[in-house]
Formats: C-alpha cells, structure tokens, sequence
C-alpha cells in the first residue's frame, strides 16, 4: 500500500461482522480458562494479552500501523513522546553506558540525557550536526551504545545528515535512533536512510489536534545484536526475570527490540497509554497524509513571508531556498518537511514577547504540530532549563520564536503575522 492507503488503512483489517473502524479494547485484564495459558504468556512462549500494563489490542493495532508507515516491523506505542525516548536509549544504554547525540534536539531530550540519564550512570556526548568527520569520530568511545539525532530539529530546525551518522553508528557497531516527530513518515522515512530506530512523540502532526499525549518506537528490525554481543548484554543474554530468554536468540533482529522493551520496560515503567488515547491517535493518523501537505504548504508561505521582513534577523526553514539545510531537506525530505518555522527577531527575548502578546490568530501554547498555528518563545519557555551557552549551541538565541503553522486559511495567517510584527 502506498502511504496514505496505509494511513487509513493500515494496522487492522476486520473480518466479516467486525468493525469496520479499530476497536477500543478498555480494559485492563484478560481472562483465561487455565492458569497454564497466561502462563505461556508471562514465559514469553505465546502472544497474547493479560494486563494492558505492557500490551493491548488496540494499543497494538496502531503500533502496527506507524511501524508500517515508516517501513520497521514492529512498534510500541508510550504514553508520550518523552517515554519513547527514555524506553528506545534506556533499552540498549544501561549503567555505564555512553550515548552521542546531536546537539540540535528538542530541550526536554536534551535534559533527559544530559541530566537525567546521566544521575543514572549513562553520559552523553553531544556534538554539532554539522559537525565534521572527524569531531564526529572523536565522539565514539568505547563504551558507545547508540547514536541519536532529530530528522528536523525542535525548534532550530537542522535537518540530520542521517546517511552520515547511521554510517559512523555502523562503523562502530551501534545503532542509530531518528526522531522522526516533525517530518514524519509522510515526508521522509529514516529508515530507508540507515536509521535502526525510529521514535515519535505523537501528541505533534500524528495526532494533529492536541487532543491526546503520546509516543511510539519503531524498529526496522536490521540490527544485528548478536553480531555485537558483548556490547549489548541485556539483547544476548539470559533475561533471568523472564526464566533466562535471550531475546536476540528467542526473536531474532526482527522481534528482539520491541519485545525486549515491553517485557522488560514497559513492564517495569508503566508508561503505557489508554486504549481510548490510541483510538483517538488513529483519527488523527488515517487523514496524516493530507493534513501535512498543508502544514508544508503553509509553512513555506509563512517561511517566505517573514524572510521579507526587516524586523526579521533571519529564518530558519529548511524549505526556504538559501537557508543553510536546504539541499539537504530536497535529499531526505523532496516533499517538504513540515509546518513549523523558527525565525529570530532583532529585538531579542522582548521583541518576540511582543510579537507573540499581539497575535489574534495564532495561540501562544506549549504546543507544536497542530490543526491551529500556535508560537513560543523557547529560550522563555520548553528550553529555559538550558544555559545561555547551550542554547547558542543548540541554535536557539533569545529572541527566537517558533511558529507552527496550523491548517488555516493562509491569507488569515499572514494576515495575523502582519498585524504582530507591526507591534514590534
């Protein structure tokens, strides 16, 4: 199926008499006749459900379908896109472990892994992704279990080589895991670029109406965990909480991740979401395909609009021809990427507040990827944990505002920009 057959489709095909849209399976247990069928379950020798703790069928349904939008062979979905994250690193990085990532990330996976992860014995390296060869190189150790990067950064918005830094993951033996939020599979698929892991937070564009928080993580199911076993214990060796399973040996490179982080995981972190969520996740998936055509399309208009500005320093979309990501956006991205538009005003941190206090349209909101347009101030805001320095680092000055540009009619939007920058 093409991609937007699948978006509809995908991930559940009812037999006769059954529904014809995915059902909402709210239930938190199971029954079973004998004590001996669950217990085939918890030894991990038959599929099934017997507490939605770790697995549902409706749960399942849409897992199936995003892992198939983005071309892996199984997912998970979580009970945000913060979860995904934390579940896809912590999975295969436990204590002692040692992470590069790219220093363009959303703030809240930056605090994740630089302060977090790390009061649970697991450092980060954070480099550029521009960064050269060999500054990439020299980020490695030998204690390296994953690399993991943005496809479009929240909010700089730099697009990830990914075919350069799956290559230097692969040349040292560790996976590469993209988040794939912003683009989403609608524009670009990492995994056909060599990425291992994918991860959303789908509370953005998958969702699209900010009704329901969420996460998923996809695995393309090509990493050999076997061929690097010493180096991921916890995929080839005896799992003693679960009678001694070896996951990469019982499920193979197909089965091994997802299987492994929802036994183990999201056994033990609980962070799973509601049935009805999931339902409400796949409203927001089966129309995916349209909807972002119109976020890109008023994206670029807006990307275009504010580049004429002078009270515009500058703006950052990769869809804008002359910015810095461009040709590579046209390489991973040729159908544009999405909605969002980061510029930064000449007036610093008050001139964005100003700009923001007097938009009619437009919401200020913690919020991104939305059928309405909303703005923020991230420097005020979802980066605020950061220091000056790395916000710099990450691209994120002061007066910087991300605008997401929602599904309106793109004469109102310019329209209610118009009338804000004349405030400033």
């Amino acid at each position: 199926m093409k991609t937007g057959t699948t978006c509809v489709q995908g991930g559940y095909s009812p037999n006769n008499g059954e529904p014809r849209q995915i059902p909402i399976i709210q239930s938190t247990t199971f029954r079973y006749e004998t004590g001996e069928a669950m217990g085939r379950l918890f030894d991990l020798e038959a599929s099934g459900y017997f507490y939605s703790r770790l697995q549902n069928p409706t749960n399942d349904m849409v897992a199936a379908k995003i892992a198939k939008l983005e071309g892996g062979v199984a997912g998970m979905l979580t009970s945000s896109g913060q979860a995904a994250t934390f579940m896809s690193v912590f999975n295969i990085c436990e204590n002692g472990g040692h992470v590069v990532a790219s220093s363009a990330i959303y703030g809240g996976s930056f605090n994740l892994l630089d302060v977090t992860m790390r009061k649970m014995g697991i450092e980060t390296t954070f480099v550029s992704p521009d960064c050269s060869d060999e500054e990439l190189e020299a980020a490695f150790r030998p204690n390296t279990k994953v690399v993991f990067g943005e496809t479009i950064a929240n909010p700089a918005l730099a697009v990830l080589d990914i075919e350069r830094f799956a290559k230097a993951a692969h040349d040292h033996g560790v996976p590469l895991i993209v988040d794939n939020t912003f683009a989403t599979p609608v524009n670009c698929r990492p995994i056909e670029w060599g990425a291992d892991i994918v991860t959303h937070s789908t509370t953005k564009y998958m969702d699209g109406h900010g009704a329901t928080l969420g996460g998923v993580i996809v695995d393309a199911g090509k990493f050999d965990w076997m061929a690097h076993k010493d180096r991921y214990p916890g995929l080839t060796t005896p799992d003693d909480s679960y009678h001694g399973i070896t996951y990469a040996e019982k499920f193979g490179k197909e089965g091994a991740f997802i299987t492994k982080c929802t036994a183990q995981l999201m056994r033990d972190f609980g962070c799973m979401p509601a049935a009805v969520s999931s339902f409400m996740l796949n409203l927001g998936l089966e129309s995916l395909h349209v909807r972002m055509k119109r976020h890109v399309e008023n994206g670029q208009a807006v990307a275009e609009f504010l580049a004429g500005s002078d009270k515009v320093d500058y703006v950052s979309y990769p869809g804008l021809k002359g910015d810095k990501y461009y040709d590579r956006a046209m390489k991973y991205m040729g159908n544009g990427g999405c909605g969002v538009v980061s510029f930064n005003l000449k007036g610093g941190r008050k001139a964005a507040e100003t700009f923001m206090n007097s938009l009619k349209l437009a919401a200020i909101e913690t919020h991104v990827a939305d059928a309405r347009s909303c703005c923020l101030n991230p420097a005020s805001t979802t980066h605020r944990q950061m220091t000056d320095e790395q916000l710099e680092q990450a691209g994120i000055p002061a007066g910087l505002v991300r605008f997401s540009c929602g599904l309106e009619d793109i004469d109102d939007l310019l329209a209610d920009i118009a009338g804000a920058l004349e405030k400033v």
